[in-house]
């Protein structure tokens, strides 16, 4: 009787680094789900830039999350067409409008084929310039809607500015923009984790004013998980929904790589951000990402790699439990 070798498809220090080891296919047409590498780090000019490396670190481990689903009880590799359509073409690394233009144009591309995307950053200005290509009016993905956006992080990234360091189109200020322009809707929308030391007494005023729920850390302890993640769902609703996973959220002792640490209060554990995660299964999550990895920065067990993989597997599993319904 043959011997099932599958298992050997989680050892991620052999064979092709694709995500997930996914077949490579650089036509969104031919996936349900498409995974993407967005190697962008000139829209946050206050840190170290290593971001753009957040992909190529994030293929080399995510074989290890090729896994099932043990709370979800399936396997999303099984249940649906997953590909790695590869990285978005980025030759003008350090000009960041031109990045978000062609950031814009590549999800559109996925959205139009009728696949959904999932992918790994690169900085948070990316979120900004996916989300305009897959939401809102003449989106086929959405069906003309604005998203909810379910964002963790340990900032709100909704300033409105001119400009951050120069960059138009911000990790700064892509949760102002999308409002905005129309993109997302708010009233469906939540910013949870936000920690540490304010550089100003009014930092979460730009959230409220646009519309945003938002649930900072002092309000996540005081209410609790389980409260959290039925406001999440309430929240939400029947919108089509975008995840943004910033892995500063998490605590520096779980991942320690990261662009903008907060190290001065907690940040979640892994269990905590799974659960509210995992708190709207069966919506209509229509894509998210994962972001501001920074691998020169990681141990050398590469654990924030690890981490940062493990909430794309569990994005993508969102995905497509949604699709095998």
């Amino acid at each position: 009787m043959a011997e099932d070798l599958t298992v050997l498809d989680t050892l991620y220090w052999w064979g092709i680094p694709t995500l997930f080891r996914c077949p490579a296919d650089p036509d969104p047409a031919n996936a349900q789900i498409a995974l993407a590498g967005v190697p962008h780090s000139s829209g946050n000019g206050s840190t170290e830039r290593d971001q753009h490396l957040g992909p190529r670190a994030v293929r080399n481990v995510s074989a290890h999350n090729r896994r099932i689903h043990k709370a979800y009880g399936f396997s999303p590799w099984d249940t649906c067409t997953i590909r790695d359509v590869g990285d978005v073409p980025l030759p003008e690394g350090m000009d960041n409008e031109l990045c978000v233009e062609r950031i814009t144009a590549f999800f559109k591309g996925i959205a139009d084929a009728g696949a959904r995307p999932v992918s790994i950053g690169g900085d948070h200005g990316i979120t900004g310039a996916i989300v305009q290509g897959i939401a809102g009016a003449g989106s086929r993905l959405t069906d003309g809607r604005p998203v909810a956006l379910l964002h963790l992080d340990a900032h709100t990234d909704s300033y409105d500015l001119p400009h951050w360091n120069g960059a138009i189109k911000s990790a700064a200020n892509w949760a102002d923009y999308l409002v905005r322009q129309g993109n997302v809707d708010p009233a469906r929308s939540l910013q949870i984790g936000m920690r540490g030391n304010p550089r100003t007494l009014t930092w979460l005023q730009p959230s409220y004013d646009l519309g945003y729920e938002v649930v900072e850390m002092e309000r996540y302890r005081e209410i609790g998980l389980a409260a959290t993640c039925d406001l999440i769902r309430e929240r939400i609703g029947d919108a089509p929904v975008y995840v943004t996973f910033d892995l500063d959220c998490l605590d520096p002792s779980v991942a320690p790589a990261v662009s903008n640490l907060e190290a001065g209060v907690t940040g979640f554990t892994v269990d905590e951000a799974n659960a509210m995660l995992r708190s709207i299964r069966g919506l209509n999550v229509v894509g998210g990402d994962v972001v501001c990895l920074m691998p020169t920065k990681d141990l050398p067990n590469n654990i924030t790699a690890m981490v940062a993989a493990h909430f794309l597997f569990e994005i993508v599993s969102l995905v497509a439990e949604k699709l095998r319904a």
